[in-house]
């Protein structure tokens, strides 16, 4: 029986359809799944934290009502994420204490500090396009609640590439201690873009399998390079400098040659020791804590209301 399940859904992935939750799935499809998806709900609630630091000092009304609406917008994903986790039998409530007590991980890119309004454009320049980059094909893959979700989830990123990018268009066009801020942003921040994308693939243990379950499409590297590709040009025309002295364009391959990004310094803010590590983590575990009563609330509500329409 267990061999006819497998054929089944091994024909399901090869013929590029969607595996839904009631679907046969082996185990270890479902145990990345859950680890991947995680992994994503965790940064996207995360992630809130570098940008939702500036809401109060934005520089104007209309800058705070953007960044509010991106950082709610960030929750949402979160929401959408845990809920497709769910699909799998996971807890939600699980997955939340697995990420506070240090046992699931996160994004590294929101282990650093944002210095100045201008880490906000490169945010959603460079960290919102790398996301971009790495999302997209998400859209296709294998398990059809993920797939679905991104959907949105990549709709809402495009857009919040393009608000960065033109909050950095706008301070470029200002001051010169506007313009240095925007180039100490880029230069702080492209490298750790880079390194979004995970490790190297021959130091990727995952890739391999996950792209013959499609529930990955590319490679690490393969995104890393469309990435690169599609920021030179951009970073060109806003007029910044990428500080990458190997990055030029290779016209044998069709494509931008560039550095190597510090695998060291990758794995050690991947392990915990990075700027903002145990801040980040800390100040979930916080809110988590605080909103304690209101999850009790929510429960003891939905309880007393099922016992009524019991009754009924």
């Amino acid at each position: 029986m267990d061999e006819e399940l497998q054929r089944e859904f091994d024909r399901v992935v090869a013929a590029e359809q969607r595996i839904e939750p009631r679907d046969w799935m082996p185990e270890g499809y479902r145990r990345t799944l859950i680890r991947q998806i995680a992994q994503h709900a965790h940064s996207e609630i995360i992630g809130m934290q570098p940008e939702g630091n500036w809401i109060t000092r934005a520089p104007s009304l209309r800058r705070k009502a953007i960044l509010l609406a991106k950082v709610q917008d960030e929750a949402g994903h979160g929401l959408y994420l845990y809920a497709a986790t769910e699909t799998l039998g996971a807890d939600r409530e699980d997955l939340t204490q697995k990420l506070i007590n240090g046992r699931q991980k996160y994004s590294s890119i929101f282990n650093y500090p944002t210095l100045s309004f201008a880490d906000v454009g490169v945010i959603g320049w460079l960290v919102d396009g790398a996301a971009i980059c790495n999302q997209v094909p998400l859209c296709r893959t294998s398990y059809g609640p993920y797939a679905r979700a991104m959907i949105r989830v990549c709709k809402e990123e495009s857009f919040h590439q393009r608000q960065g990018y033109e909050l950095l268009m706008t301070m470029m066009r200002g001051t010169e201690a506007q313009r240095r801020q925007v180039q100490d942003a880029v230069d702080r921040w492209w490298w750790p873009s880079l390194m979004m994308f995970g490790p190297p693939d021959d130091a990727s243990s995952n890739t391999e399998q996950s792209m013959a379950w499609r529930i990955k499409r590319h490679t690490n590297d393969e995104l890393r390079q469309k990435f690169v590709d599609m920021s030179v040009p951009q970073a060109d025309k806003l007029g910044v400098t990428l500080p990458d002295p190997e990055l030029r364009w290779n016209a044998e391959r069709g494509h931008h040659d560039f550095g190597t990004p510090d695998w060291d310094e990758f794995w050690r803010v991947v392990k915990g020791d990075g700027p903002c590590n145990a801040q980040r983590v800390a100040h979930r575990r916080k809110s988590h804590d605080d909103g304690a009563w209101v999850r009790e609330a929510a429960t003891a509500h939905a309880a007393k209301r099922a016992a009524k329409e019991s009754a009924a």
